[in-house]
């Protein structure tokens, strides 16, 4: 028998643009069982090429094929809105595909948007079994692994409480806990790790890699490039729908973030992979030097700015509004973050386009070239949110006066220390 545990072949997958996309609706729990027995993958035809080249429609995937086989950990990456949770949905049969097919070789797991897979009426202990039954686990077996899920989950206080009620963090938690605890051969995981804490997603982690060395299929989506880097053994660029290149997880990922460099030369005014409501837009990001002209690199150790510009698109006074940098390095680690939220200086934005400056008195990182991800959001909503806005590069300079600096294995921080004895 052949070791090829999943197949797709020439997948695309359509949405009319405006029009209704079977929002998810709460029914009853007999509802939510037989719209999942009904869920089998179907080749689906357009009636026509010319309904396919209409303009009220947009293609999510097109013509998408690979195989993965039995103990592989793929990475899935690219920018957001490049079809890859639509990839993971047809997978796990939430979603049906508009033309191709896919063929899957056991039971599948899968954690993706928070709350896909369980019911809100229904205990965190319900929902534990409801999610083994569907996967075609004997209560026994779910007997077996329930006390582990619970102890992993960490809401062993509210297992009886409907999850309704759960804050976002329980309800990863557990969602994570039932998806890779009941034992699937295939484990589908979305960028949704990103909600939790930095504990929780170590403890994730870990556990992919204990799921992966007991020889079961992961397909991980995200933007965490040093997760993809540390975990898969292959990996997938989704490029608008695409699948550009598969293959050795180092190749991918170096071609991935060259096109990303090319990507911050688009005028963010045009950048189309966003997320939020559009009340704030960001315009342009700058680095300045020390005399406010504008710079593409800056030596380590030298003082500089980062001015942004953005538009305010309700024309009217917002208040409580965070604008956030957040700075990571070539494979995608964050290394730091910047917030007045955090710091504590409160921006009103008053005029139509306004701009921002924030000083930095001493830039303190290893010489590399560093992407910029910009986020804004008003009294908590976000209203914008670019990753691989822009990206600088830090020269090298005598920052100790030793003539020395850190190997780049050693991280990306300078810091200011002596030695007393």
């Amino acid at each position: 028998m052949s070791d090829t545990i999943i197949r797709v072949e020439n997948l695309s997958k359509r949405y009319r643009i405006g029009g209704s996309q079977g929002h998810f609706k709460y029914g009853s729990l007999r509802d939510s069982l037989a719209n999942t027995a009904k869920a089998p993958f179907r080749r689906l035809r357009s009636s026509s090429d010319s309904e396919n080249k209409n303009p009220g429609y947009i293609w999510a995937l097109e013509d998408v094929s690979f195989e993965v086989k039995q103990g592989d950990v793929l990475g899935i990456i690219g920018r957001n809105g490049a079809g890859k949770t639509t990839l993971l949905k047809i997978l796990s049969r939430i979603t049906k595909p508009t033309e191709g097919f896919v063929r899957l070789r056991g039971r599948v797991g899968s954690l993706l948007e928070v709350g896909t897979g369980f019911h809100p009426e229904l205990t965190g202990r319900e929902n534990i079994y409801l999610n083994g039954a569907v996967l075609g686990m004997k209560r026994v077996e779910i007997d077996r692994k329930f006390d582990e899920i619970v102890d992993f989950a960490e809401i062993e206080q509210f297992l009886d409480t409907p999850v309704k009620h759960y804050s976002s963090g329980m309800y990863m938690r557990l969602a994570f806990a039932v998806a890779a605890h009941l034992e699937p051969e295939i484990l589908l995981v979305d960028e949704v790790l990103a909600v939790g804490d930095s504990k929780f997603q170590k403890k994730c982690l870990g556990k992919m890699e204990q799921v992966a060395g007991e020889g079961r299929t992961i397909l991980f989506v995200s933007h965490q490039m040093a997760a993809i880097q540390n975990l898969c053994t292959l990996c997938m660029l989704i490029e608008k729908g695409v699948n550009c290149e598969f293959g050795n997880t180092e190749t991918v990922i170096s071609i991935y973030q060259k096109d990303a460099t090319a990507m911050t030369k688009t005028y963010l005014k045009e950048r189309k992979d966003r997320r939020g409501n559009g009340n704030i837009h960001f315009l342009s990001f700058r680095l300045l030097n020390d005399q406010g002209d504008i710079i593409n690199a800056v030596r380590s150790g030298e003082k500089t700015a980062f001015e942004l510009h953005f538009e305010n698109n309700l024309k009217s006074t917002l208040k409580n509004i965070q604008i956030a940098v957040g700075i990571d390095n070539q494979i995608g680690q964050r290394i730091a973050l910047i917030s007045n939220k955090i710091n504590g200086q409160y921006i009103d934005l008053e005029q139509e386009i306004q701009s921002v400056k924030i000083n930095l008195e001493k830039l303190q990182l290893l010489p590399g070239k560093y992407n910029v991800t910009l986020f804004a959001d008003v009294n908590g909503e976000i209203a914008d949110w670019i990753r691989d806005a822009a990206f600088f590069e830090v020269v090298s300079d005598d920052y100790y006066g030793s003539g020395k600096l850190p190997p780049e294995s050693q991280g990306n921080l300078l810091l200011d220390y002596s030695f007393q004895y």
